[in-house]
């Protein structure tokens, strides 16, 4: 019996990668901490949710740093009513606690390049088939257009 528990055991441990894993905790530790927040007035918790992701913002490399403080900034001045959270450990901005658009770093999984990423909530939807992820090595003035343009779509 052992060793069948430890078969499986192992076979759901290699089911996910080592940073993939990692994102999920990160996850539980997330929703705990929304958890403990629960008595406290909406201001609070969006004031305590943004400085948990300026905070995982400063622990980036400073290439990841830079381009995600951008992208902060971006969002934060296109579409001001989403709300910075963490999800699985990335900064993300959500409307109605769902997700529309996260910033993914180069070091999160290990990639030659960050990523913008939205999700299904976002309004990006042109015919059937559309991109829903950039990779992202730096920002021009250009592109920080085009990501402006990008977020006030998908955050409509």
């Amino acid at each position: 019996m052992q060793s069948t528990q430890s078969s499986a055991d192992n076979s759901a441990n290699t089911a996910f990668s080592a940073d993939e894993r990692a994102a999920m905790k990160e996850h539980a530790l997330e929703q705990r901490k929304a958890a403990a927040r629960r008595g406290s007035s909406r201001e609070e918790k969006e004031a305590a949710a943004e400085q948990d992701v300026l905070a995982k913002i400063a622990e980036m490399p400073e290439a990841d740093r830079v381009l995600a403080e951008r992208i902060h900034a971006l969002v934060k001045a296109t579409a001001p009513h989403l709300a910075p959270k963490l999800w699985y450990g990335m900064p993300a901005y959500a409307r109605d606690g769902k997700v529309v658009c996260h910033f993914q770093s180069a070091q999160k999984f290990k990639s030659r390049y960050a990523t913008l990423g939205f999700s299904d909530q976002a309004a990006l939807d042109d015919g059937t088939m559309w991109p829903i992820a950039y990779a992202l090595t730096e920002l021009t003035p250009a592109l920080e257009d085009q990501i402006t343009t990008l977020i006030k779509k998908a955050a409509s």
